[in-house]
């Protein structure tokens, strides 16, 4: 690997914050096979975190119940792919690009965040609102952090 890379400056090593990104995209790709691969889990997580009750979303009809694993395997697979572009774009960090690359990662960040939360409070599903907060703020302070590292 090339001296140039943020992992390997020789004067400060912000070496904590890009793991501290990678695990968390890391965490992401996991999140989303977790969805897809086991879809009554899920479904339990999910009815406990909006209806407090982890067998409310199996209470619906087939067909409510169907559309509801389906929508969670394609959100599922859709964070797969998105923390392993990010876990991608981590592990490529390097000083010459790295405000570039917080800034790709931070944008993405927001453009899911925003939408995605204010329609979850919209709706009436703050507990969503709150989950998307926990995985902003796993990328938020590392990103942030990252700043000082620059040039």
């Amino acid at each position: 690997m090339p001296t140039s890379t943020l992992q390997n400056t020789a004067t400060s090593t912000p070496t904590f914050w890009i793991k501290w990104l990678s695990y968390t995209a890391e965490f992401t790709v996991l999140f989303g096979l977790f969805m897809v691969l086991a879809p009554g889990l899920t479904q339990q997580a999910f009815g406990l975190l909006i209806f407090q009750n982890p067998a409310q979303i199996s209470a619906f009809d087939s067909q409510a119940t169907a559309y509801i694993e389906l929508a969670h395997a394609v959100m599922g697979s859709v964070m797969v792919g998105w923390g392993a572009l990010m876990f991608m774009l981590v592990r490529k960090l390097n000083i010459k690009d790295a405000k570039e690359t917080c800034n790709m990662i931070a944008i993405s960040v927001l453009l899911w965040y925003i939408p995605d939360t204010a329609f979850s409070l919209y709706s009436g599903f703050w507990q969503n609102a709150v989950l998307n907060s926990g995985f902003a703020v796993l990328y938020a302070i590392p990103l942030l952090a990252l700043r000082k590292y620059y040039k």
